[in-house]
């Protein structure tokens, strides 16, 4: 037998195959009360202001995040170019983004091609933060060949980086170090509420230093579309004119803004336990000892994890495609489920050099135990043919 799911769907194998999907929490699925919900909620039309749910979630929001106005946006790749499209509202100004942020890696060059707006990168370090006085020697338009740069973004937590929590003096001395230049600081919170948990802080507290950010309803918080942009009132004014003319003006959409209600009851106080099933993955592979295969257990902060792989005769996209499939002889290994189903783990990997792992609310104990089986006869299969 051979049985590969790596792609999406099971491929006809799905009578023999058990899936534990660690490709990203945005394949979390609404839970059976945010669907009801759904269901039940009132709603109107939005882009006249008189969706009763949408508000109430936008006010909500900018409560929790101490934040004077939000916005429901379809997506954070909109509502992070809103934010730009607004704080950089002359085109040609300039934005300074970490190298490796989400924002200029995975959002499509949005800020040029549609904004006008100049990315400059800054070197991202390990922990997701990049050196202040670098930071400083960034700024221009000081001089007449130079844009102006008016905007400097951070991504909290930190996705490329592994899930890192920014420190908060660190975000208190940017800060600083923006308003003396005259500069806005907008926070990727995509994650922001992982954040949070880990640091048990209110997200009032992780956001107080930067003037607008936004979070994900749809990533760990199970939602199935949606984030949310926060600001001043002005800001926000501007973001809600701008987010029509890039087709964001939906209609009856307190129905997707009711799921977000529940995801802030319901599920932003257990991503605690994501945290935890995420170190358990760690640990484990942590303990095999392996020389090929290594994660950094004593940096490990939120849901997300990276799986180093030291060997340059293993591709990540390789390791993927392994732990995906189901091989002849590994049902009869013990590599099975309780029903006696294969075992296949999928994880993220593209031209890197690790697998990423998320954890995310919809994975339960079980499913961690048996991606733990499968992680373990796969690495040790690896050091075998090494």
């Amino acid at each position: 037998m051979y049985a590969s799911v790596e792609t999406g769907g099971d491929n006809g194998t799905a009578d023999h195959v058990r899936v534990v999907d660690f490709r990203s929490d945005t394949i979390s699925v609404p839970t059976p009360s945010m669907r009801q919900a759904m269901f039940t909620a009132v709603v109107g039309d939005d882009v006249y202001g008189e969706d009763p749910t949408v508000r109430q979630l936008e006010q909500r929001s900018a409560a929790l995040f101490g934040k004077e106005a939000a916005l429901f946006v379809p997506s954070g790749t909109m509502a992070n170019l809103l934010a730009m499209m607004v704080h950089c509202s002359r085109r040609g100004t300039e934005a300074i983004v970490g190298d490796i942020a989400h924002g200029f890696l995975y959002e499509q060059g949005g800020a040029a091609q549609i904004a006008g707006v100049l990315l400059n990168t800054i070197k991202n370090n390990p922990d997701g933060t990049f050196c202040l006085n670098e930071l400083v020697r960034k700024f221009r338009g000081f001089d007449v060949h130079e844009p102006n740069t008016v905007l400097v973004m951070v991504e909290n937590t930190h996705n490329i980086c592994g899930g890192k929590v920014l420190p908060l003096d660190w975000l208190e001395k940017l800060a600083a170090i923006c308003r003396e230049k005259g500069a806005k600081v907008h926070m990727d919170g995509a994650r922001v509420f992982n954040a949070a948990s880990y640091l048990n802080l209110p997200v009032s507290r992780i956001v107080r230093d930067v003037d607008s950010v936004c979070f994900c309803l749809s990533k760990g918080l199970a939602c199935p579309v949606g984030s949310i942009l926060l600001g001043t009132k002005e800001f926000i004014k501007e973001a809600h004119r701008l987010r029509k003319a890039l087709g964001g003006g939906m209609r009856q959409v307190g129905f997707l803004a009711a799921a977000g209600l529940c995801a802030l009851d319901e599920i932003v106080p257990k991503l605690k336990d994501d945290h935890a099933r995420t170190r358990r993955v760690a640990e484990a592979i942590d303990q095999m000892g392996s020389p090929i295969f290594k994660v950094d257990l004593a940096n490990l902060h939120t849901n997300i994890l990276m799986v180093e792989i030291l060997s340059k005769q293993i591709h990540s996209s390789d390791f993927a495609h392994r732990l995906a499939t189901v091989v002849p002889g590994e049902m009869e290994a013990g590599v099975v489920d309780a029903d006696g189903k294969g075992i296949a783990v999928k994880v993220s990997a593209r031209d890197w050099t690790f697998a990423r792992i998320v954890i995310y609310t919809n994975i339960t104990d079980e499913d961690v135990e048996l991606a733990i089986k499968k992680i373990r006869y796969v690495v040790a299969e690896y050091e075998k043919e090494l």
